[in-house]
């Protein structure tokens, strides 16, 4: 049995390269940062106001061209 210190040692803390390229498309455009869950099938992005969320959602095109994935973005506010 591996002890927590090994296992820790084998886990990749990188971030993934969708959500880097939407923080950075979000940065970049409206000069706020969200949140961005990867999921298997989907691609979740956390804003912190409806009128953000909805801007955002108004992107979902240039955000997948930009992150280069046909996952579904979904769109969260918290």
């Amino acid at each position: 049995m591996d002890d927590l210190g090994s296992i820790l040692a084998r886990k990749d803390f990188d971030e993934p390269g969708e959500v880097s390229s939407i923080k950075r498309y979000v940065q970049e455009h409206f000069n706020v940062s969200v949140g961005v869950k990867v999921q298997p099938n989907s691609i979740v992005i956390i804003a912190r106001s409806a009128p953000l969320a909805s801007r955002l959602r108004m992107h979902t095109v240039a955000l997948q061209r930009a992150c280069q994935t046909d996952k579904r973005l979904i769109f969260r506010i918290g």
